[in-house]
């Protein structure tokens, strides 16, 4: 019956009287198990050096090294080895003296009973598997916590969406592949093109960012391919673009949607040759560069849209990388709010040791519309305004202009969002307000503007059943400014 457990298992017997290791030998002769015997404290270690050993029974008074000796020093050094004593009547101080010292599991008296015995050694086996596989996932999880990335490149988070993102990142960093970025305004697309050029064999190249959102159009083309003197009305001198000063690096071009459709056809056939000329030059330049560009539209919907050409989305997005939103990062809220506190607190001149457990809980659970960016200013504001030693939850809700009890945080376990409801009354006199523009044009039905404004506000916030970050978005405003309204209703 004890066969399948002890199967797998290797005992070490340890006694220095050879009649009692051969009376062993015959109680454990049937069965399967691989038994070791010694006849010393120093032949045991010996043997332990060379072979795992998972129970070990020793006898107490033996010369040289006795068992309390012996097994104390396989307590240090195999922690994971059950460790049993083998013991007369007469020995209650040597077993005291191996549990201080050796922590034993338990101990066999002599003389012994062959099934007890047995019976023993299997419970001693059962919690030798149970302690290993434990020590197995201890350290399994260490090594997974070790490989968790905390910062990174320009980065900070240790959500499980970013560990992917870092991976995306050195995996494509070393490549000379175009990589295409997407991802919500805020969400570090720039960030993410700097730390694949940093980790990258170009690193030690330029790394020019160009915004295509921030150039006027009819600048564009002189920003990328550069411009000779007289070229175009304004140019009163010669001027590198951005193609030139990329040379042997990284040109990231941001927000890639909101570039003209018509240049982004003079862009495809530069990323295809690598040659390009300045406007206002019949030479043809070439250049070697890696591109990198980013967007926060839907590529699809823009192509649909006739906003990025289809070719050229194709032949840019060889790597696709996803920045994921705040919102869907776990906890890196947090880990974001204490990076930039330290730092603005520096730069400001603040003494500020952190955030109240209030705040922190308030960080993780707001849904943060504006990413990284909205945070990282939310912070830098609410350092500047506090007056310490810990930002408060107050001091957040200023800093975005959110009245305090508009942005209790969500039940972590319910998922709910935060919420707006208009009261009854206000709700009637929406309505009632509303109703003043049914049927013909009429001066006694003119309403001031604000009291329209409040109508369609609270008209949007109802549709949407009380989710201002949602109305917010349908009204095309920030959030803040409906929380900002909503409050000087109530004032």
């Amino acid at each position: 019956m004890f066969g399948s457990t002890l199967a797998k298992a290797r005992i070490l017997f340890v006694d220095d009287e050879p009649s009692i290791l051969q009376a062993l030998r015959r109680v454990m002769r049937e069965l399967q198990a691989e038994c070791l015997y010694a006849n010393s404290g120093a032949e045991a270690l010996d043997i332990m050096a060379e072979s795992q050993v998972d129970v070990v029974v020793s006898d107490m008074m033996m010369p040289e090294m006795n068992g309390a000796e012996l097994l104390s020093k396989v307590a240090e050094h195999y922690p994971e080895t059950v460790r049993l004593v083998l013991s007369g009547y007469s020995d209650n101080e040597s077993i005291m003296s191996a549990i201080n010292e050796g922590r034993i599991w338990g101990y066999i008296n002599k003389p012994w009973d062959s099934h007890q015995l047995l019976q023993t050694i299997e419970h001693a086996i059962s919690t030798q598997q149970i302690i290993a596989e434990r020590a197995l996932l201890r350290r399994s999880l260490a090594q997974y916590q070790n490989l968790i990335k905390q910062e990174f490149s320009g980065f900070v988070g240790a959500s499980v969406a970013m560990q992917f993102v870092y991976s995306a990142i050195e995996r494509a960093a070393p490549s000379n592949a175009s990589v295409f970025i997407t991802g919500a305004s805020g969400t570090g697309k720039e960030v993410a093109a700097q730390a694949i050029h940093d980790n990258s064999r170009r690193k030690d190249k330029p790394f020019i960012a160009l915004n295509c959102a921030a150039i006027p159009s009819e600048l564009m083309e002189s920003e990328i391919f550069g411009h000779l003197k007289g070229a175009f009305s304004g140019a009163v001198s010669a001027r590198d673009g951005a193609a030139t000063m990329a040379d042997g690096g990284t040109l990231f071009l941001d927000e890639l949607g909101e570039m003209d459709i018509n240049l982004q056809a003079k862009l495809l056939r530069f990323i295809q040759t690598g040659t390009f000329q300045k406007l206002g030059s019949g030479k043809t330049e070439k250049v070697d560069i890696r591109f990198i560009c980013a967007t926060n539209r839907n590529p699809m919907q823009a192509i649909a849209e006739q906003k990025l050409r289809e070719d050229l989305f194709y032949r840019l997005n060889v790597i696709s990388i996803h920045l994921p939103a705040l919102a869907e990062r776990d906890q890196d809220a947090v880990l974001l709010a204490r990076h930039f506190l330290q730092h603005y607190a520096e730069t400001e001149d603040k003494v500020l040791v952190g955030f109240a457990q209030d705040a922190e809980q308030w960080l993780g659970h707001f849904d943060w519309p504006g990413n990284v960016r909205q945070l990282q200013n939310a912070v830098h504001s609410a350092v500047v305004m506090s007056q310490g030693p810990l930002i408060t939850k107050e001091d957040l809700g200023l800093a975005l202009g959110i009245q305090q009890e508009l942005t209790t945080p969500k039940a972590s376990n319910s998922g709910a969002e935060d919420r707006v409801t208009a009261s009854s009354s206000e709700h009637q006199q929406s309505q009632d307000t509303a109703s003043l523009h049914s049927g013909e044009p009429s001066i006694s039905k003119i309403v001031p503007l604000n009291e329209v404004e409040r109508v369609a506000i609270q008209y949007a916030i109802d549709a949407c059943e009380g989710n201002v970050v949602k109305a917010a978005g349908l009204l095309e405003v920030s959030p803040s400014t409906l929380y900002r309204k909503v409050q000087s209703w109530k004032d």
